[in-house]
């Protein structure tokens, strides 16, 4: 038995070097040495591409604490959402309120929002607020704290409009 299996291994083993001869002679033959080029010179290090400077914020706020920055937020606010504001003095009797706090980094973009105090009836008043908060970004850059934390009082009318406690106008 053992001479069977000597002789199929020496069979397989001849097979493919067959099979690797014919393989072999297949192949392209290796183009023909070319004339030797003078040897070209490395090439000299490019100089590093100037880092380009970031845009300077187009709004700033001077603010030194976040109470003193939150009027600067809600001016912002107001003015992307002039058409959104309740004019005057609100009612009494309000659709919701909430409160929220914004976590802006140093060029006045939003990192995150946090709920203080939801309006947990009004789910959609609590999706429309944070959809406001987020396309008003970037807000004025707080140059004079890095970033800023602050909070804001949300008044919500059931038309749709709003005041934030900052700036309101008061209730009748």
């Amino acid at each position: 038995m053992n001479k069977a299996i000597e002789r199929r291994e020496l069979l397989l083993a001849a097979a493919s070097m067959g099979a690797m001869s014919i393989i072999a002679g297949c192949s392209t033959p290796p183009p023909p040495p070319q004339a030797e080029a003078a040897p070209t010179p490395p090439p000299a290090a490019a100089p590093p591409a100037p880092k380009l400077a970031e845009a300077a914020p187009s709004m700033v706020s001077q603010a030194t604490t976040p109470r003193a920055y939150r009027r600067d937020a809600a001016s912002h606010l107001y003015g992307q959402n002039s058409t959104r504001i309740y004019k005057g003095r609100m009612p009494p009797l309000l659709y919701a309120v909430g409160v929220l706090q914004v976590e802006l980094d140093a060029r006045g973009n939003v990192l995150r929002t946090d709920w203080m105090r939801a309006p947990s009836h009004a789910p959609e008043v609590v999706a429309e607020i944070e959809r406001t908060v987020r396309l008003a970004a970037p807000f004025p850059a707080p140059v004079r704290m890095g970033h800023v934390t602050y909070t804001d009082t949300w008044l919500w009318h059931k038309s749709g409009n709003f005041q934030l406690d900052t700036l309101t106008e008061g209730q009748a």
